[in-house]
């Protein structure tokens, strides 16, 4: 096995392959009214059909917008994507704007709270039925947090370069993104630390459960150390995936769990059934409805074709790219992440794709891993924190500067590629993060608050009013406005053709969908 500098050393002779690297965003935002409160009102029909529109969908809620952007080969054309569509959607909705914070707005009773509807299209009522379902199972109210999902991919040559060996491209392939994810597991703590942006809920998010959480003021709740309770057990509480870990040593055990747990029944699902006066309320009773139930911080993906389920795809056709899940959306930006924090993942994930990445061992590694990423978003800039690094406690400022120093020859390497020396000025500024705690976007929202005397719904609603604002003040050119007119249109037709060919009683084609499930070809 090649070693971590002679792979850069080979990765230094071939640049460009790093111009190859794709990168895409998913970002989600509550729309919420002028007061800030969630908003009731269906989908903007300006904004196309939420089942088909490829750039503005939903995402749990009828509320939740879901901004998406095709693949870019640069951080610059993929902000450009990202800003051009929040612009669309600012200037296309007069009375609401998009909650630019993880952690919801001020949520009315959780049977207001409405489910997302993609028309009455199979397609459409499987998606809505799978909502229903996790309402039933987790509640409305944890489904409304929001956050940004960052896709990344490389190109295949970069995994031979790396000394990435397998029979066949798809499993090479598979292997090298497996690699990446384990270093991911163990790293990501240093993300929520240094981009962990929801230190604070409103104080009727928790709608009476008891939990750890201190006073800010009347309306807000806060641990004084936290940096996302967004992805602390306070935000996606799960305990009946607690026991489901998928450590991705390879790509076979992980299938392998993944199917049980979406073939298994659990008996609290079991109670609540698939129906109720006549109608769905849940896709199945199993430990998960369907694969993408499965919370976690990082997936591995494969595009999949109509009424084909993921882990089938997984498994004839391997990883095709992975999707980072857990960036909270950056309150100071208009778009929800900033091109420093862009720049910064891009050497992050190249970093896990390429340095060594050992298989996780049966004896808790993996269970050091979670516990490391849990401990930071609850208490990361608590002074003095200590962390387990192979099975030895190490200071958090310690370690994350020792990443750091890490990530920077992947970050020349980019600006190499690139031209230019903003992959490394990305690095490097998170250097003050670390030595100042204070300066991380978790502690300066907190202290922003405190300056101005603001509830974090009151704060979180000035900022979004002002990018609303700033959205709004700079227009699209004609051919982009029409390009999102077109867009929205046509998701519009391609519903309505859906509803019309559609033949098949629902019932049969859940039936149909959930066969599509079959034990992989790796697994038998």
């Amino acid at each position: 096995m090649t070693s971590t500098n002679q792979r850069l050393d080979s990765l230094g002779q071939n640049l460009p392959v790093l111009q190859g690297i794709l990168r895409g965003i998913e970002k989600e935002g509550l729309r919420v009214d002028e007061q800030g409160l969630l908003a009731t009102t269906p989908h903007p029909i300006v904004l196309g059909s939420a089942l088909t529109n490829p750039r503005i969908t939903t995402d749990y809620s009828e509320a939740l917008l879901e901004l998406i952007t095709g693949t870019h080969d640069t951080v610059d054309s993929l902000l450009e994507e990202l800003e051009a569509t929040h612009r669309y959607v600012a200037q296309h909705m007069s009375h609401e704007l998009i909650w630019n914070q993880s952690m919801p707005a001020q949520l009315p009773p959780e049977a207001e709270i409405p489910i997302a509807w993609y028309g009455t299209s199979n397609t459409g009522m499987l998606k809505h039925v799978y909502r229903r379902g996790l309402a039933e199972r987790y509640g409305k109210a944890m489904q409304c947090i929001a956050g940004v999902h960052y896709n990344f991919s490389v190109p295949d040559q970069l995994w031979s370069l790396i000394g990435v060996e397998s029979a066949s491209p798809e499993k090479q392939r598979s292997l090298g993104y497996l690699a990446l994810i384990r270093n991911f597991t163990r790293y990501s703590w240093l993300l929520m630390y240094l981009f962990g942006a929801s230190p604070a809920v409103s104080n009727s998010f928790m709608r009476g459960i008891a939990h750890p959480l201190q006073e800010f003021d009347t309306d807000t709740l806060y641990l004084p150390h936290a940096t996302s309770l967004r992805m602390s057990d306070l935000g996606y509480q799960n305990k009946a995936q607690s026991d489901l870990q998928l450590c991705y040593n390879d790509l076979e055990t992980f299938l392998k769990r993944l199917y049980g747990a979406v073939t298994t029944s659990w008996p609290a699902y079991e109670k609540i059934g698939t129906h109720r006066n006549g109608e769905w309320i849940q896709l199945n009773t199993n430990l998960l409805q369907i694969e993408n139930e499965f919370y976690s911080n990082i997936r591995p993906k494969r595009t999949t074709g109509r009424c084909e389920r993921p882990a089938t795809a997984l498994a004839e056709r391997g990883v095709q790219y992975i999707e980072v899940r857990c960036l909270d959306i950056d309150p100071a930006s208009p778009v929800g992440i900033s091109a420093t924090t862009s720049h910064f993942m891009d050497a992050f994930l190249l970093f896990c794709a390429v340095d060594e990445s050992t298989l996780f061992p049966n004896d808790g590694y993996c269970r050091d891993s979670y516990d490391n990423f849990a401990k930071t978003v609850k208490e990361g800039r608590k002074p003095g924190l200590m962390l387990v690094k192979q099975n030895q406690p190490i200071a958090l400022t310690d370690w994350s500067h020792e990443l750091l120093e890490r990530l920077a020859p992947y970050a020349k390497l980019l600006d190499a590629a690139h031209g230019g020396t903003k992959y490394s000025e990305a690095v490097a500024a998170q250097a003050g993060k670390i030595t100042d705690s204070n300066t991380t976007p978790s502690a300066q929202l907190l202290q922003h608050m405190r300056d101005q005397g603001l509830s974090l719904h009151d704060y979180s609603l000035r900022q979004s009013q002002q990018h609303r604002d700033a959205l709004r003040a700079q227009p699209l050119s004609a051919d982009t406005l029409q390009q999102y007119q077109h867009i929205a249109s046509d998701s519009i037709a391609e519903q309505k053709h859906l509803e019309d060919s559609d033949t098949e009683d629902f019932s049969n084609y859940v039936a149909r969908y959930h066969a599509a499930l079959k034990l992989p070809a790796i697994m038998a």
